[in-house]
């Protein structure tokens, strides 16, 4: 299974919320903290078209801005929930 990239801003709560809720649910991701890592920052905007966090990425399919509540369908898409 390919591991899932959450990009996030330390001290997001937003962010802070989607991690809670993935480690939650025991879904294994790789966490990319944006602010302290410009070039994650430019990836992240190239996937997603925007500045925002939470943006999450699995396999080319990109869920940016979100909360929990667009985090359950879209997990659920891909049929870990």
């Amino acid at each position: 299974m390919i591991k899932p990239k959450l990009y996030v801003k330390e001290g997001c709560p937003w962010c802070e919320e989607a991690e809670e809720f993935l480690q939650e649910k025991k879904i294994d991701f790789e966490r990319i903290e944006v602010r302290s890592n410009k070039a994650a920052f430019e990836e992240m905007i190239e996937l997603s078209g925007q500045t925002k966090t939470p943006t999450m990425d699995w396999a080319g399919e990109v869920l940016a801005d979100f909360g929990v509540d667009e985090l359950i369908p879209f997990l659920q898409k891909k049929g870990v929930l």
